[in-house]
């Protein structure tokens, strides 16, 4: 909106896609409670309510409704975020989904959905924002990649390849970057409490039934962290932790075998 050209920049700038529940969300408040003004982003239009909780801790926030899946949305997104005149200090690029089943039967309609918007949105993001950051030498980023792009995703297999894609970006860039202020961290979360399993089709699971972290928690690691300019968080339980380090040793077939266990639906 043109109000927001002209308003006076009193407070850091953060931009949090994938925001209208869950970590991305819990994520815009953390910003918001930490004295950021905040663009807001999703494709539905729950992001206007979120944007009036986000509001609650006093910040200016911007709501923008918008598909990154499409080229047209992201561009409708950075638009919007250029309009407001103030440059981007922080940006949480949060946006994802997944779905479960095995390879051969799931859509491919909707398996391209979530290559456009987890890998093809979050790298068109990065790269409009870090060309801006870098270009000011200042600026954080926090890329949401995941506990799966550490092991191979049996029947949730473009979910974790694309934030195996994602991951592997994300530590390219970290070491591009190495000798600039502008920092990149990684947010590996694992089983989260949101509407992810849902989404997914994925209720019927092994994790979609098994314990789960809660978004604040996750949001609360991944905000710390990218305030730290640390290059990657595992949130938030210490089993997801010990997933993570479990990873680092075994072979892929196991970790394959291991993610069949708990994303075959079961009867």
């Amino acid at each position: 909106m043109t109000q927001n050209v002209t308003e006076p920049q009193t407070k850091p700038l953060a931009l949090v896609t994938g925001a209208s529940s869950g970590i991305g969300l819990e994520l815009a408040k953390q910003f918001a409670e930490h004295g950021f003004d905040v663009v807001v982003n999703a494709e539905d239009a729950g992001i206007e309510k979120a944007a009036m909780l986000v509001q609650a801790s006093g910040a200016h926030v911007i709501p923008v409704q918008a598909d990154l899946r499409t080229p047209e949305g992201i561009e409708q997104l950075w638009s919007r975020v250029q309009a407001i005149g103030r440059p981007l200090d922080a940006a949480a690029l949060n946006a994802g989904v997944g779905v479960g089943g095995a390879f051969v039967d799931t859509d491919w309609a909707r398996d391209l959905e979530i290559m456009q918007l987890n890998v093809v949105s979050t790298t068109a993001l990065l790269k409009l924002v870090l060309v801006e950051m870098t270009a000011r030498d200042e600026g954080r980023v926090l890329v949401t990649s995941s506990i799966a792009s550490t092991q191979p995703g049996s029947y949730q297999s473009i979910y974790n390849a694309s934030k195996s894609f994602v991951q592997s970006l994300t530590e390219a860039v970290q070491d591009e970057l190495k000798d600039s202020a502008v920092t990149v961290t990684s947010l590996m979360p694992g089983p989260t409490d949101t509407n992810f399993f849902a989404r997914a089709q994925m209720l019927a699971t092994g994790m979609g039934k098994g314990p789960k972290d809660s978004p604040e928690d996750v949001a609360r690691q991944g905000f710390e962290a990218l305030m730290a300019g640390e290059k990657k968080v595992v949130a938030a339980s210490l089993a997801v932790k010990a997933v993570e380090a479990m990873n680092k040793v075994l072979p892929d077939s196991v970790k394959a075998m291991g993610n069949r266990v708990m994303a075959k639906p079961r009867d």
